[in-house]
């Protein structure tokens, strides 16, 4: 079967390799918020690896937000990296401790972010 047998597949990596910056940004949050949702559902159906593996995905995207910040930009990349590293042990807390609480708490931190990410993309 080859790499691009899947149109589905397809699509995504042409979507990834034409954004610009901006919505590759707006979809790594999207994403986060998307493994957040899986989370806290399977956290409800007391569904343990699977909440486990739902964090760990939206850690992996945090990790990748802190590491592609621009610290010459200013004092809002700095600002920025200790709040994605806040939320990182928010969520590793969450997944030992099993807090919903936690996970519902980063998941509006990021929908805000997000929210305001959008608008300084797109402010139409």
């Amino acid at each position: 079967m080859d790499r691009y047998s899947n149109g589905y597949e397809v699509y995504q990596e042409n979507q990834i390799s034409t954004s610009s910056r901006g919505k590759l940004l707006l979809m790594l949050y999207d994403g986060a918020l998307k493994y957040l949702r899986f989370a806290l559902a399977a956290m409800k159906e007391k569904k343990v690896e699977e909440a486990h593996r739902n964090l760990v995905r939206v850690q992996d995207i945090l990790n990748e937000l802190m590491s592609t910040l621009n610290f010459d930009a200013g004092e809002i990349s700095g600002k920025l990296y200790s709040l994605y590293e806040y939320m990182n042990r928010e969520l590793i807390d969450a997944n030992i401790q099993k807090d919903g609480k936690k996970v519902e708490k980063v998941y509006g931190m990021l929908e805000e972010l997000r929210n305001v990410w959008m608008k300084a993309i797109d402010p139409a």
